[in-house]
């Protein structure tokens, strides 16, 4: 998202703004006035570099697109921005669970799930058993751990699951050894790379900004394919909850030991 959004934004002027009176998405119009210098990102969240020393951030939630306006009223939309070429930056969000912050550059005390997450996948802090350190920190399953943003950023529940059944370690562990977390490291690098290459996820309401679905979800080795045989050793795929979280393992590849 971050880099397919940049180049259509970076250089633009925000003239007008509006945002859903929801305290998730009032403070929209604040960015108005503002020129757009940069799109960046932590973890899941965007931010949207102005040229006032704020940064408009916003994190999509889980039904959250972020698009050029299309030219049709949608009743879904939660914020939208004009630009000064006459289009319209606009988020849409049908299960309202993302959120808009505009925000001095790097404060992000009034967005603490932003200010708390770890370092970046691909962050070399990571690297030398950076990973098993900070999963050693807490005995919370390995899965929750994950989604948690606190051991590493960015990672989601479609993720998770895919790392976790290509490094062989089952979601519901409570502890793994260093060999295994600088396993599990790889592979979430790798998936993370596969997902962006590809475009992202989508398996209902994602798009891209030119509103494309993303096209990983036919590379998904795990996720969501419970009921069908594991690709490696051929055990049926199985679902379960883990911390409240729909998850899909290998019960062989995978063993809970």
């Amino acid at each position: 998202m971050r880099r397919q959004i940049e180049p259509l934004v970076v250089g633009r002027r925000i003239v007008e703004a509006w945002g859903h009176p929801s305290g998730k998405f009032a403070s929209a119009p604040f960015a108005a006035g503002a020129a757009i210098d940069g799109v960046g990102r932590r973890g899941k969240y965007l931010l949207i570099g102005l040229d006032d020393e704020r940064e408009l951030i916003v994190h999509l939630g889980m039904t959250g697109q972020l698009r050029i306006r299309p030219g049709e009223l949608d009743p879904y939309v939660r914020a939208w921005w004009a630009l000064d070429d006459g289009r319209v930056l606009e988020l849409r969000d049908v299960r309202r669970f993302g959120r808009i912050g505009v925000v001095p550059v790097g404060e992000y005390a009034s967005l603490p799930t932003l200010a708390a997450q770890g370092p970046e996948p691909w962050d070399a802090a990571l690297d030398d058993g950076g990973l098993w350190r900070n999963l050693k920190r807490s005995n919370v399953r390995i899965k929750t751990q994950l989604l948690s943003q606190r051991p590493l950023a960015g990672v989601g529940n479609i993720y998770a699951d895919e790392a976790l059944w290509r490094a062989g370690i089952h979601p519901a562990r409570r502890s793994i050894t260093r060999r295994e977390a600088e396993a599990l490291l790889v592979e979430l690098r790798t998936v993370l790379e596969q997902g962006i290459a590809n475009g992202g996820t989508t398996l209902r309401d994602y798009r891209t900004p030119d509103g494309e679905p993303g096209r990983h979800q036919h590379e998904l080795g795990c996720y969501g394919r419970a009921g069908e045989p594991c690709g490696r050793c051929g055990t049926e795929l199985k679902r379960s909850i883990v911390d409240a979280r729909g998850t899909t393992h290998c019960p062989t590849c995978q063993p809970r030991r």
